[in-house]
């Protein structure tokens, strides 16, 4: 359950995140297949997560948890996949949500 949360809160980070960059004039986008295995070869990436967002866009994340290289794709429905994000330092995590009991 609390993975499930923490996937969800992940996963609308990543759709704001695309959400401000979907507008950008420049983007590498290819067929799913092609970077799936691209992102697989090069980086030693896998997806770590996956979500949908509000326009039906599906929003993936892919990391390597031996070189700490990450990815966040986006693909349109019926479209190619598109870069939207990359970087370093992936690290998984399972946080427990706060505890509000106040003692009511």
């Amino acid at each position: 359950m609390k993975r499930n949360l923490f996937l969800m809160s992940f996963g609308i980070g990543a759709m704001m995140l695309a959400a401000n960059n979907s507008s950008a004039q420049t983007r590498s986008c290819a067929p799913h297949e092609a970077v799936v295995e691209r992102l697989a070869v090069r980086y030693g990436e896998s997806r770590q997560s996956i979500g949908l967002g509000a326009d039906n866009s599906v929003i993936e994340v892919f990391a390597s948890m031996d070189t700490g290289t990450w990815t966040i794709t986006m693909t349109q429905p019926g479209g190619p996949t598109c870069l939207v994000a990359a970087g370093q330092a992936f690290q998984q995590l399972s946080e427990p949500l706060p505890d509000d009991d106040q003692g009511t």
